[in-house]
């Protein structure tokens, strides 16, 4: 249905070069002594003196702060890649139990040195979910209502009071603005190709975490204060939603031929995919759920953008336009007031099976949930990947050639009866 893609990036121009190139811009390179010392402990200032502002000092200067940042981040990746895992744990691990998941870190250590490549941005977006659910906490420390999202918890005067106003720019820099590198909503929200990441800032991303726990060990000592975790959300009724049946190992096999041949997957992103049905099949079932999350984010769009002729919502939207997610997706109407024509097209059970499952407030908001670090990750239920990997099944038939489509919807529907 979709035109065969000659896409290689769903980055825009200027965020491409933001997250691919700005920081490699500085050749220089960065002695990893002047940025944690051998005992693990994170030196804010040689981070904090990079963060560069605009003349009236009113504002972040985010392409200058990435440019400085390019060659620290360089050296936390080369100095973390040298560590075996039992100095990381040793050096890295008391620091990180802060974040109420400190198990997650081991594991993206790991995925620093793999060569799998969506093993980086799953980490990445591992980590920010984790990090955001941390830093609510610490907020409450001193505020009443923790803000929905990251980038307000990040302006907040409360987490400035605990970690310093230096501290919350650099992380601004990474996760907090769509003038920045803005790594968690461009992974979020499937923008990003497993290529187009660069693991130093995943590795950045680890430090600063570590560094957090640091600051944050020494501001409830001083205010003699213990942190509290916030208890996780757990899905209920799961069964309710089920519309497909359970999926067997045939119909992964079906959505392996399916994958490499529907249209509604950009070539650049099927690593993906792939890596959704090792997740399933090795019962690692909320990295299956999120990368298909992120995964049909991006095909919805791309078909959003086809039928609706806005081919320029495909990309990522600079820090001066909407981006285009699934709530503009699924929404009846575009912002000019024209009607949708994606609902049109999907029909009607499609619609209402990605209502249920993503924004119904009655429902589980799987995405919402997982993104704001709010689901225990080896808890995630395998009821709800299997839903995501069927529904999956029957969107990427519809964007199949006829013949290939026709003959695996047999195979489909003879193993599920």
């Amino acid at each position: 249905m979709l035109i065969e893609d000659p896409i290689t990036t769903c980055l825009s121009p200027s965020v491409y070069d933001m997250i691919c190139k700005r920081g490699f811009d500085v050749r220089e390179s960065c002695d990893t002594n002047r940025v944690v010392t051998q005992r693990g402990e994170v030196r804010w200032q040689t981070i904090t003196a990079c963060v560069a502002y605009t003349e009236s000092a009113q504002s972040l200067d985010y392409r200058g702060t990435v440019l400085l940042l390019g060659p620290v981040c360089e050296a936390v990746h080369r100095h973390l890649l040298s560590l075996t895992k039992g100095q990381f744990d040793m050096r890295y691990m008391p620091w990180l139990q802060w974040t109420a998941f400190p198990e997650l870190f081991p594991e993206i250590f790991d995925a620093l040195g793999s060569p799998q490549c969506p093993a980086i941005p799953l980490s990445l977006m591992k980590l920010t979910a984790c990090l955001e659910r941390a830093l609510g906490d610490v907020y409450l420390l001193n505020g009443k209502e923790c803000p929905f999202l990251l980038r307000d918890l990040l302006a907040s005067e409360e987490l400035a009071e605990v970690f310093g106003r230096s501290v919350m720019d650099v992380l601004k820099v990474f996760v907090g603005s769509p003038r920045g590198l803005n790594l968690r909503n461009t992974l979020w929200h499937g923008f990003a190709s497993p290529h187009e990441i660069p693991p130093k800032y995943c590795s950045m991303m680890v430090l600063l975490t570590v560094g957090l726990g640091q600051l944050l060990k020494s501001y409830l000592q001083q205010a003699k204060l213990v942190l509290a975790h916030r208890p996780f959300i757990v899905l209920t009724n799961l069964e309710d939603l089920a519309v497909f049946p359970d999926v067997t190992s045939e119909v992964l096999s079906v959505l392996e031929e399916v994958m490499k041949k529907s249209t509604f997957i950009l070539k650049v992103m099927l690593p993906y995919w792939e890596a959704a049905l090792i997740g399933f099949r090795s019962h690692r079932f909320a990295d299956c759920a999120m990368l298909l999350l992120t995964q049909l984010e991006t095909g919805l769009r791309r078909v959003f953008a086809a039928v609706n002729q806005c081919p320029k919502r495909l990309l990522t939207a600079e820090s001066t336009a909407l981006y285009t997610t699934f709530d503009e997706i699924l929404a009846k109407h575009l912002d000019d007031g024209k009607i949708n024509q994606l609902p049109l097209l999907l029909g009607e059970p499609a619609m209402e099976f990605l209502w249920d499952f993503l924004n119904h407030q009655e429902g589980p908001r799987i995405r919402d949930h997982l993104s704001h670090g709010e689901i225990n990750l080896p808890e995630f239920p395998k009821e709800a990947a299997n839903q995501l990997l069927a529904f999956s099944v029957v969107l990427l038939l519809r964007f199949t050639d006829e013949d290939l489509s026709a003959a695996l919807k047999v195979t489909y529907k003879e193993e599920n009866h």
